[in-house]
């Protein structure tokens, strides 16, 4: 069932929708945690206990595992070759871990302290989605020639999508066969427990699936494949040799500024934590710097940090795009389920029909955006790139999806949020592919992983601001009014777009992403 063709040239061959379905059907599980997570997180935490004020210190798990996690298997995956292959053997590490998470999870309020417990395991169920999903972002590039990087992306969006459908809705149409969608004041409802534990199990198998379908090319064959843009491993290292102290030391100021200043500006705890993790890049850049200097060029840290420091001038601009894309992202997963409850059905009380009925409602909507999404990938994505190319089509979309959030801000029929969410899809698969297909055919294969894992802290720096300032912004100007954060998102939207104008697409060809 293997999907590897047989190598015959410099070039790798060419793959099939057959092919190109199997190596990224693993992704369909891996968004089916991560929609599951996002989508009721929120949900969960309120209902053992926390209050809205609590929500962004909860949910800053997520992107911190994502931040630590994603560079650091990057560069292991890049370097591993074994017999179960190069990446795989991440792919079911983490789907295991994921699968045992998502089961748990509903288990929470049996414990002596739920709350905790389930801040704790997302950190885990975390972690094991971005252990398997970071190699698949490579994985698409280790498999294919560049002139289906587009269309191998693009149809990893459609999984994605299609995997996030499942999801959202799966909640709703449990409770149309008459699971309760009510539990009592500190229990997990039935249609949210039975939905975690499908979902474990979809996750297991679609990931399972890959890993039996696909095999992955050898050492050999890829340094055939990648002669003509060969990497010398150890020129970031020895670049990181020659800078000097300066960066690490205004990183480091930079965290303690933002330490001192939480107390006299009366800011929330969470800031600790951004001049914490500023502090502590400057430390790790410190010790990377002198370890280089001392010749050790074979260190992981020294690696990820010269690898970052170096990073191509088209990296540097998409990440910009990436930081204000996700921002918006993290805000509408944070708060799009209370704004619905609230402001759409009239309660913000957890255990109120009102409040489930509204939370229902947005992953019932959620699903909307995930399905344009999947459709848009295959279908919308690559005719605007022919015509456009694919940096104005991101810009384009993006603006389309900025113009969804500000209908939350103005809307109050819940029925015309789908307009919303129709406009966001089409945002959101560009945001997954459109990116990585510009990316993806400029990078040395040989650094693939490593680059996709630094290109993902653009993902998660954006939501660990969000996490630690959105709380502190809401408290001092909109205390209980959450519906202002759509406001953000739109802006933060609208400036990814702009953002875009300084993205240069050397030697595209629009017509790539139309075939496969």
């Amino acid at each position: 069932m293997a999907t590897t063709p047989m190598v015959d040239a410099a070039r790798k061959p060419h793959m099939g929708w057959g092919g190109l379905a199997n190596i990224s059907f693993g992704f369909f599980g891996i968004q089916i945690g991560f929609v599951l997570q996002n989508s009721n997180m929120s949900r969960i935490f309120q209902t053992v206990g926390a209050s809205l004020d609590d929500l962004p210190a909860l949910w800053v798990a997520a992107p911190l595992t994502g931040l630590i996690v994603q560079p650091i298997i990057g560069h292991l995956s890049d370097k591993t070759w074994n017999r179960f292959g190069r990446r795989r053997p991440y792919f079911m590490t983490g789907a295991l871990l994921a699968a045992i998470s998502l089961f748990l999870m509903p288990l929470a309020p049996v414990f002596a302290a739920p709350l905790l417990f389930a801040a704790a395991l997302l950190w885990v169920l975390d972690a094991s989605l971005n252990i398997a999903m970071e190699p698949f972002r490579a994985f698409v590039g280790d498999m294919l020639d560049r002139s289906q990087h587009a269309t191998g992306y693009a149809v990893q969006t459609a999984f994605i999508g299609a995997g996030a459908v499942v999801a959202a809705i799966f909640p709703w149409l449990l409770e149309q066969f008459g699971v309760s969608n009510v539990a009592p004041a500190g229990q997990i409802p039935d249609t949210v427990r039975w939905s975690f534990w499908a979902g474990a199990v979809a996750l297991f198998c679609a990931i399972g699936w890959t890993v039996v379908t696909t095999r992955e090319y050898s050492p050999e064959e890829m340094a055939r494949f990648e002669a003509e843009r060969a990497v010398e491993a150890g020129a970031p290292v020895r670049a990181l040799a020659a800078k000097s102290y300066g960066s690490a030391l205004l990183w480091m100021a930079a965290g303690a500024v933002v330490a001192l200043l939480v107390a006299p500006l009366g800011l929330e705890k969470e800031i600790y934590l951004l001049g914490g993790l500023l502090a502590t890049y400057g430390v790790l850049s410190a010790i990377a710097i002198s370890m280089a200097r001392q010749g050790r060029s074979a260190n992981m840290l020294s690696s990820i940090v010269g690898d970052f420091s170096g990073m191509p001038d088209t990296m540097k601009r998409l990440a910009l795009v990436q930081f204000f894309s996700w921002s918006a992202l993290f805000i509408m997963w944070i708060y799009s389920g209370p704004i619905v409850s609230q402001y759409f059905y009239g309660s913000a009380d957890p255990t109120t029909a009102a409040y489930n009925e509204g939370a229902n409602w947005w992953n019932l909507i959620y699903t909307v955006q995930n399905g344009v999404a999947a459709v848009a990938a295959l279908a919308l994505l690559p005719a605007m790139s022919r015509k456009l190319g694919k940096a104005k089509t991101h810009m384009t979309c993006l603006l389309l999806g900025a113009t969804g959030f500000l209908g939350y801000f103005v809307l109050r029929d819940p029925t015309l949020l789908i307009v919303c969410e129709i406009l966001k899809g089409i945002a959101w698969a560009s945001i997954l592919a459109m990116p990585y297909a510009i990316l993806a055919s400029s990078l040395p294969q040989a650094k693939l992983g490593i680059y996709m894992g630094l290109f993902n802290i653009f993902i998660v720096v954006p939501q660990l601001l969000v996490a630690t300032v959105m709380g502190s912004v809401m408290k001092a100007f909109f205390p209980g009014e959450p519906i202002w954060t759509m406001l953000f998102a739109a802006a933060s939207w609208a400036l990814a777009a702009f953002a875009m104008l300084r993205v240069e697409v050397p030697g595209e060809n629009p017509q790539e992403t139309a075939h496969a």
